[in-house]
């Protein structure tokens, strides 16, 4: 019977009768089941969290010995440098800096006399892993250029533990870096916080209790990339950022609303609305590639729109003038020494960028952007402290030494492990051959959480990549 009404229905509907909707049958209730219940509860990965942590660090510190260096300048990064002083390593920490201390019996004595000892080198801003070397096609992982907000990819999935420019960083006294995406997109994604450690894994290299960061950028950057399908100008650009927080924050209310109270079905998980929720909850921390004055003015404004923080704005080749703002929001900023003028947003940079930021209370540090300049940071920041000197501002030792390590470690939300040569906090050092600020100096030995890692006069601790090993024949 049903299937003759609706062949008359359908006949009356050509011929142009009016009909009524036919009846639909109601569906049934299951009355076992509350209103508010889910069908089925979540599976496992089917619900967003905050602080979740489904890749977590497996770093553990390599086997360390007591160390003690002594007749060494120390520069401390939290103080005035220590001439003639000391520091001792035990169990991974910084147990005592001074003057005078005793060797413990069982302590590895280093004579520091006409050396330098400071904390181990931060870059906040790396590419290696992301674009190791061979600098080929198939290594090339640093952008995900499929859309201009890809905050769903996490940097950590793309860095290569084998990439051979990780023990020449190394070698150059770094022993904590960022590794973020490019900056082809408006949001590019998590970035990750590792320490130069041989490691299988990427995990193996995981700093562990590291904050991520997001990465976004602004400028010419995503407009050229994206100049096809949008943004192709900055107010495009403006509008995708907002766009994509407007998303965020009412994910951010479904999921929070939903982990208070378990009840109904849980929402739809969306990665990269879940990493911008977890930079509204303060859970990820912002670094903002970013050149040119007036658009870091914007995304403060965009900042302050949405309720984020913004951490440092990485670049910044125009910090110097807005370096009160930068103060007033306390935002830091990443900069080179005298990187500038190779495209338009770039071209108003000066090399007194790092001294003014300083000088008017910011909080500046330098930072690579490069393999190569990661190699040698302590010369960078040598020729922004000198350039700074040159325009009329007097910037100490003392303070320059605070753009490699504790500010960069403020900016990961690490000053209270790293950065700087305190009891308590971690055995990442550097044992110079002479003053780090002068271009003749060299790395001679890196320590991370207390153990040697690299240690110029010994080949047996110089690290290689299984990249680099090659074939070893057996001997007969």
């Amino acid at each position: 019977m049903n299937s003759i009404i609706r062949i008359v229905a359908c006949v009356c509907v050509l011929l142009g009768f009016a009909t009524q909707p036919l009846p639909q049958t109601p569906p049934q209730k299951d009355a076992a089941r509350p209103d508010n219940a889910p069908s089925t509860p979540p599976g496992p990965g089917g619900t967003s969290s905050p602080n979740a942590n489904p890749f977590p660090s497996t770093y553990k510190p390599f086997p360390g010995r007591t160390t003690l260096i002594r007749n060494a300048t120390i520069m401390t990064a939290a103080g005035p440098s220590i001439p003639n002083g000391s520091v001792l390593l035990h169990n991974g920490k910084i147990v005592a800096v001074g003057t005078s201390i005793t060797a413990p019996a069982d302590a590895v004595v280093i004579d520091g006399a006409g050396k330098y000892v400071t904390p181990g080198i931060i870059d906040v801003h790396s590419h290696i892993g992301v674009y190791p070397a061979p600098g080929v096609d198939a290594n090339s992982d640093g952008n995900e250029a499929t859309s201009p907000v890809t905050a769903n990819v996490w940097a950590e999935h793309s860095v290569w533990p084998q990439d051979p420019q990780l023990p020449r960083a190394l070698a150059g006294g770094l022993t904590t870096m960022q590794v973020l995406p490019g900056s082809a997109n408006l949001i590019g994604g998590r970035s990750v916080v590792v320490k130069l450690v041989p490691s299988r894994t990427v995990q193996g290299m995981k700093f562990p209790g590291a904050k991520y960061g997001l990465k976004m950028a602004c400028g010419e950057n995503p407009k050229r990339v994206y100049q096809s399908r949008g943004p192709s100008t900055r107010m495009g650009n403006v509008a995708g950022y907002r766009a994509a927080w407007i998303q965020a924050e009412a994910y951010r209310r479904k999921w929070d609303a939903w982990n208070a109270t378990h009840k109904g079905d849980a929402p739809t998980r969306d990665l990269g609305l879940e990493t911008l929720a977890e930079v509204l909850r303060g859970n990820i921390l912002v670094h903002n590639h970013c050149y040119r004055a007036d658009e870091m003015a914007q995304m403060i404004d965009i900042a302050n729109e949405f309720g984020y923080k913004i951490r440092a704005f990485h670049h910044a080749v125009e910090a110097y003038k807005i370096a009160d703002l930068l103060k007033a929001n306390g935002i830091g900023a990443a900069e080179w020494a005298d990187w500038g003028g190779f495209k338009m947003e770039a071209n108003d940079s000066i090399k007194a960028n790092l001294a003014i930021t300083e000088a008017t209370g910011a909080r500046a540090m330098i930072h690579s952007d490069s393999a190569l300049g990661a190699q040698r940071l302590n010369q960078e920041v040598a020729k922004a402290m000198y350039a700074g000197r040159a325009a009329g501002i007097n910037i100490t030792e003392d303070q320059a030494i605070k753009w490699l390590t504790i500010n960069p470690a403020w900016a990961l939300g690490l000053d209270d492990k790293i950065g700087s040569l305190e009891v308590g906090k971690n055995a990442d050092v550097v044992l110079w051959s002479g003053n780090p600020f002068s271009i003749y100096t060299k790395a001679e030995k890196v320590w991370i959480d207390g153990a040697l890692l690299f240690d110029r006069g010994d080949p047996t601790e110089k690290w290689r990549t299984d990249f680099e090993l090659g074939t070893v024949k057996e001997d007969n």
